[in-house]
């Protein structure tokens, strides 16, 4: 098995879309756990420190298409940014989201990836287009989602066809486990 190291790829004044596992338990949007937001802060720290722009796109639960306000990342946004010291903007839109002015060092969360039915969809016509939409917000992905990274997934799986692609360091180190 063959993985991509995070260092071998350029990020330097790239966007980058990375594929965060942050789904947390939230109850009356107040985080029980942050584990898995701090499992990822490595991965971010090191693409902004290297100058990208990075586009965290997460799920949160099985909201199977549909916007469930209890299932938002929004919550994860602000705890995120209390953890890096820095403001984490936030989109309530996946499919035609504003990155444009989206500057070096600047992180954008997007909402949560299972709002779109197409993200989880068996048809890998619909998954493309969806793939195909979020590659178009970046130059670069890094997938460090690891409790995701086995699922056949627009955002996991078909992204990774069609962008330069790495893993992150939470997806490496599980690989050096299953390695050993």
């Amino acid at each position: 098995m063959k993985v991509v190291s995070l260092e071998s790829l350029d990020y330097k004044g790239k966007k980058v879309l990375l594929r965060c596992d942050l789904n947390v338990p939230i109850k009356e949007g107040i985080i029980k756990d942050d584990g898995r937001i701090r499992a990822s802060l490595p991965t971010i720290q090191y693409l902004l420190a290297q100058g990208a722009a990075v586009i965290i796109t997460a799920h949160l639960g099985r909201p199977k298409g549909e916007r469930k306000p209890e299932l938002s990342l929004s919550p994860v946004a602000v705890r995120l940014g209390e953890l890096l010291g820095k403001d984490v903007k936030f989109s309530s839109d996946i499919i035609g989201a504003d990155v444009s002015t989206l500057k070096s060092g600047e992180i954008l969360l997007l909402e949560n990836i299972r709002y779109e039915a197409a993200e989880t969809s068996k048809d890998e016509s619909e998954r493309k287009v969806l793939a195909s939409e979020l590659a178009s917000y970046a130059d670069v992905f890094v997938s460090d989602g690891f409790g995701a990274v086995h699922r056949k997934h627009a955002s996991v799986y078909d992204v990774a066809s069609l962008l330069p692609h790495a893993a992150g360091y939470l997806v490496s180190a599980e690989v050096e486990v299953l390695r050993k």
